[in-house]
């Protein structure tokens, strides 16, 4: 089963970003070290060094993780997926993340190389 089924529920999400030996490796439960290249408040934004196109951040934190298409190189960030946020909260991220784009979007083509 892919990590980004919908079937999982947030339970076994959590349990699989918690687990440092799950069997997965890609997607939400990357196995390595993954750099914060933004804090919002007491949340991490991170761009996955495996992950997949078109350019995107996670926002994890609060035992909620959240995902942004950014739409480089000029936006909108806009969500994707959303596991326990709050709508109040998605909004004060997503406007965070505007306020950055073009900061987030040259970490990803640093990391990725295109968009």
């Amino acid at each position: 089963m892919a990590v980004t089924d919908k079937s999982w529920n947030r339970w076994q999400y959590l349990a699989c970003l918690q687990n440092s030996n799950n069997q997965y490796g890609l997607g939400f439960c990357y196995n390595g070290t993954v750099p914060t290249i933004l804090r919002i408040g007491g949340l991490r934004v991170v761009i996955y060094p495996n992950d997949h196109r078109p350019a995107h951040v996670h926002v994890i934190g609060n035992e909620c993780e959240a995902v942004f298409c950014l739409h480089c190189p000029d936006g909108p960030a806009e969500l994707r997926e959303n596991f326990g946020f709050a709508s109040k909260e998605i909004g004060r991220i997503q406007t965070r993340l505007m306020d950055e784009l073009s900061y987030l979007c040259n970490a990803w083509r640093k990391t990725h190389g295109t968009f």
